[in-house]
């Protein structure tokens, strides 16, 4: 069996990026007269609006005399402050993270301002958001709070950042990533010679890179979106950084690369790169082309073939570094580190991918459901039960839905509170009736084997976590809350997936009541808690909010009537009794055309 090659497309994203325009065009905003808008302290803007385009470029500047402290701020420290700006990074998972302390300050001191800037440029079709050097990070940040306009739809603005200082911790990072779209909306240019990226101690366990990084040479470039391979990056170029640091021109660079990108015989150079060794080959020629770690002039000739150049790179011998970099182990490294990164993107949980596989295990069970129906018993009691061949098949189905969808939940608990809030409103449909169809089916394997009280001592999270979607959706649409469900009476699935965890217990107050070993006190309290449950199940039926399978001769619920009609005597009333006591009652709920008498 031949593995599927790996492959690091970093050197087929670069040539795509710069040959777009928008880095030239980005940084002539940047490095154009256009009047600056000052703000208070350090930082001022500029907003220039291309002719004849919907594009519109803000770029911030930040003096350079201003003093980038490397220390870092909580966001419950700044919440404490009533700044709660970031408020909506937070989720079920990452309830804090920290950020540039000095960056937040100045972004804070100009809020007002930048507000008013929001409002000014929220209807812009393109807009890219840029900073150099220092003004990287209030791009960023000012571009999180883009990210959280309530009008902003499908359009989101694109940051771009040249020679920014890193902004935020590791939770910081996990939570803009955990966004399916506001990882991509980061693209950081880096030149390896500069030192500002470097500013602020990276390789320590308080700053984390996230987005894209393009590191570049001076002629050449490459991308790494992977956070641990990109602070990798940084950490080796600190040790070889010139010690004479001169002011990188990253105009000249933008430059040099759109040209390359555009020039004919850039393509063919690397077209069969993915025939090599590839994964190893590929990290070699990027820290070739982005850092300048290799002395491979020889290799660059035009009649050089490409695979062969790669196989060069693999056993490049050590004499041939220079900044007296172990090359082996750096490639070493970054081969595991990218490996990891593919395997994770690989295994990362999309439900849509999934979504087919489920509806088809759910259509499964609904068969189960029906045929267990035809044998008069439902297939909760049959699945309590597991007689059959068709109950065993149902464990697989049930054991597939439930790993789905734990993980279905778990992806939203890690979701921003926008995007995590519009995630549930999508899915909740489907994860209500999963919860209905599947909950049962433990509470069944729970009772069989001799549990007591489920909902306590059993109930999974991820159960609790989508009947809160649930009650989140009747906080939103409050006026549907009182409806009865007469159409179709006979295809629900009962409403509350804990119903026959409830008749289970209300079978052990039976037991309870019957057994000469139990205390008046005790048979009182389990009178009482009866009394409780019959209101319970009246309630739902007033609703039509229980499936009418309850009522099969052989079902728990009808064992449970049963031996509570015996214990209370025939001449015992109450609404539940008297809906119970005529099996006509059951087909009219059944077809929906029973009418309940109102509660005195």
């Amino acid at each position: 069996m031949t593995l599927p090659q790996q492959f690091s497309s970093g050197l087929v994203q670069a040539p795509f990026v710069a040959s777009s325009g928008l880095l030239l065009n980005t940084w002539g905003v940047i490095s154009s007269p256009v009047e600056a808008i000052v703000g208070s302290r350090a930082l001022s803007w500029k907003l220039y609006q291309e002719p004849a385009s919907d594009l519109t470029v803000l770029a911030f500047q930040v003096e350079p005399d201003f003093h980038l402290e490397p220390g870092l701020v909580s966001f419950s420290e700044l919440r404490g402050k009533n700044f709660r700006r970031f408020e909506f990074l937070c989720n079920k998972k990452i309830l804090d993270f920290k950020v540039n302390a000095s960056a937040v300050s100045l972004l804070s001191e100009n809020i007002e301002r930048l507000d008013e800037l929001k409002s000014e440029i929220n209807d812009s079709p393109r807009l890219i958001v840029t900073g150099h050097g220092l003004g990287g990070p209030i791009a960023s940040l000012f571009t999180l709070l883009l990210l959280d306009s309530p009008g902003l739809g499908k359009k989101h603005p694109l940051c771009i950042t040249f020679g920014s200082p890193l902004v935020g911790d590791k939770s910081f990072q996990e939570a803009i990533s955990r966004s399916s779209t506001w990882s991509s909306c980061f693209l950081h240019v880096v030149s390896y010679k500069d030192p500002q990226p470097k500013k602020l101690k990276p390789g320590t366990d308080d700053y984390m890179p996230f987005g894209t990084f393009l590191f570049c040479s001076d002629t050449n470039s490459t991308c790494f979106e992977n956070p641990l391979s990109v602070l990798e990056l940084l950490v080796v170029s600190i040790g070889h950084q010139n010690q004479g640091f001169q002011p990188i021109d990253y105009g000249n660079i933008v430059e040099n690369l759109y040209r390359k990108a555009i020039c004919k015989d850039f393509t063919p150079r690397m077209q069969d790169l993915n025939t090599s060794n590839s994964l190893r080959a590929s990290i070699c020629l990027q820290l070739w082309a982005a850092l300048g770690l290799f002395d491979v002039q020889q290799q660059q000739q035009q009649n050089i073939d490409n695979n062969t150049l790669a196989t060069k790179m693999e056993t490049l011998d050590i004499s041939q570094l220079q900044h007296n970099i172990d090359v082996n182990t750096l490639v070493t490294k970054m081969q595991k580190l990218e490996e990891k990164f593919i395997f994770q993107k690989k295994i990362k949980f999309d439900p849509s991918r999934k979504l087919n596989v489920m509806k088809r295990d759910m259509a499964q069970l609904e068969w189960y459901k029906k045929d267990s129906k035809n044998r008069d018993i439902g297939y909760y009691d049959s699945y309590k039960r597991s007689v059959s061949t068709s109950d065993q098949d149902a464990v697989k189905f049930q054991k597939n839905l439930t790993n789905y969808w734990k993980d279905m939940v778990e992806e939203a608990e890690m979701k921003p509170q926008r995007e995590g809030a519009a995630f549930r409103i999508r899915w909740l449909y489907a994860g209500t009736n999963y919860r209905r169809m599947v909950e049962p089916l433990d509470i069944a394997e729970y009772y069989a084997n001799g549990g007591k009280d489920y909902i306590t001592n059993q109930r999974s999270k991820h159960y609790k976590v989508l009947e809160e979607w649930v009650k989140e959706g009747r906080r939103r649409d409050s006026g549907d809350s009182n409806r009865t469900n007469r159409t179709n009476v006979e295809l629900i699935l009962t409403f509350d997936s804990c119903f026959w965890a409830h008749v289970e217990e209300a079978l052990l107050l039976c037991k309870e009541l019957k057994s000469v070993q139990s205390s008046l006190k005790e048979k009182e309290e389990a009178t009482r808690k009866l009394v409780d449950f019959e209101e319970y199940v009246y309630g739902l039926l007033m609703k039509f909010e229980v499936s009418p399978e309850i009522f099969l001769t052989e079902s728990s619920y009808m064992t449970w009537w049963n031996q509570y009609k015996a214990i209370k005597g025939i001449s015992y009333n109450s609404a539940l009794a008297g809906f119970m006591s005529n099996p006509r009652h059951y087909v009219q709920y059944t077809e929906g055309t029973y009418v309940f008498p109102e509660v005195q």
